[in-house]
């Protein structure tokens, strides 16, 4: 280490940071490479935002509930500001970006702001804030950066058998109803060395699954130097020795090839599961939520799946109240879901964003009829995904064991290769192992079952 990086941690020593996350998956990630700079800065981690000295709220604008949370929680930091005035606060993330010094105007309490692209910026703002005599840095860092994906920033992940590697950043499909292209820019590539790099250190580190994270990781390696794919990615991580599990999210139906399908086949550590977002069984809807396929197209993708791995589960996500929506248009979507039987669904009531062209199409649904449509979803698929559960019943699954249960401490979970979440009573020396169980019980969200033996990880 430096001497002027060494000059800087011992600027934060014994300060604490609090960081809040909002939102999906790959928030999630980038709040672990927020974590892994504030802890290279010097400061610690704390579990409540009154024991800090930076909090760090990590935002979501995909769907209007996550956006809503978000303005609950800063609102809450007020009073704290107020009684800690050298408290610093930034914000992060797909909201920052969007609303910019906006944000600022309507929170003067709020210090920094800074976009997806420019996580690296968190560490300047730290460092010069840990200086700071007690004047206010008001600071935003929202421009696009055109190198981000080649950057390698510290990552801070709890500890574990899982973790989530991005692949590729932004996204060019410009779904109607998606804020993604204007908050998280178009679609790069990482260079394919730099997450074998990454996904080997981690291997090495114990972790045993990686999941690949990506708006659309079908479409990685598009405008490349390197000639490479998303399949050719994935037969070089197969490689990694120690790395047991491979996964990946999410996928676009339109880009979703035989070449990726074969692939998955013939990879022993693919991990027998595919999440492919439908959001409608509407042509009509599809059409106008730019989707690029038609609901045959999708359904004709799902059965070269399920021909070439017949025991893949395989889950989606929906969307209701989409403007134009008729009944009959929701009707198809329920139809499709009696078809299609998946595995389980994320179903949301679609919601303006601002800078999406669905904002401006007519037909839009009140909020009753969008509960409703909702509620009936859920319930459909309750059904569908409780049954496909109990046919486990009496089987034998290979799970990895991530830990104590959250709802219940007395148990071990893990999940199967097909993503099912299965608990069991066995003891610490379980977890971080595969372990053979016996299926006694299926629930609606999880199995149960026996502890039968453990296998060697190498």
């Amino acid at each position: 280490m430096s001497m002027d990086r060494k000059t800087k941690k011992n600027n934060n020593f014994g300060k604490r940071f609090y960081l809040h996350t909002f939102g999906c998956q790959m928030n999630v990630h980038d709040s672990e490479k927020m974590a892994g700079i504030l802890s290279e800065a010097g400061m610690s981690h704390s579990n409540h935002f009154n024991n800090a000295d930076v909090i760090v709220l990590n935002t979501c604008s995909i769907r209007e509930k996550a956006e809503q949370k978000f303005y609950s929680e800063l609102g809450r930091l007020e009073t704290v500001k107020k009684n800690n005035p050298k408290l610093k606060i930034a914000v992060a993330g797909c909201i920052a970006q969007q609303k910019g010094d906006a944000l600022l105007k309507r929170f003067p309490y709020v210090d920094f702001i800074f976009g997806p692209d420019n996580i690296n910026n968190l560490e300047t703002w730290i460092n010069f804030s840990a200086q700071d005599t007690g004047e206010r840095l008001k600071k935003t860092a929202l421009a696009y950066n055109p190198e981000y994906h080649f950057m390698e920033l510290p990552v801070k992940r709890e500890e574990g058998v899982r973790a989530w590697v991005s692949i590729m950043y932004g996204c060019d499909n410009f779904c109607a109803y998606c804020i993604v292209p204007y908050t998280r820019g178009r679609e790069r590539s990482r260079p394919a060395r730099d997450i074998y790099r990454e996904v080997s250190a981690l291997a090495s580190q114990g972790y045993r699954e990686v999941t690949l994270l990506g708006q659309n990781v079908n479409s990685y390696g598009k405008n490349m130097p390197e000639n490479i794919d998303f399949s050719d990615l994935l037969c070089m991580i197969h490689e990694i020795e120690d790395m047991k599990r491979i996964r990946f999210v999410t996928s676009h139906p339109r880009d979703l090839s035989e070449k990726l399908v074969n692939t998955m086949n013939k990879l022993p550590k693919m991990c027998n599961h595919l999440h492919l977002p439908l959001q409608s069984g509407s042509d009509k809807i599809l059409f106008q939520m730019n989707r690029g396929y038609s609901y045959r197209e999708y359904k004709d993708k799902i059965m070269m799946l399920r021909n070439a791995l017949p025991e893949s589960a395989i889950t989606t996500d929906i969307i209701v109240g989409f403007p134009g929506e008729k009944e009959e248009d929701f009707q198809a979507t329920m139809d499709a879901l009696k078809e299609m039987e998946f595995d389980g669904i994320f179903a949301f009531k679609y919601s303006p964003r601002p800078n999406t062209s669905a904002v401006d199409l007519p037909g839009h649904i009140d909020e009753k009829a969008k509960s409703r449509r909702l509620s009936e979803v859920l319930d459909l698929q309750s059904d569908i995904t409780y049954r496909k559960n109990k046919k486990f019943e009496g089987s034998t699954v290979e799970v990895l064991v991530e830990g104590y249960s959250d709802t219940d401490k007395d148990k071990l979970t893990g999940r199967t290769g097909s993503n099912k979440i299965v608990n069991f009573h066995g003891s610490d020396n379980n977890i971080g192992k595969f372990v053979a169980i016996n299926i006694t019980e299926a629930k609606q969200h999880s199995l149960y079952g026996i502890l039968i033996h453990s296998f060697s990880v190498s």
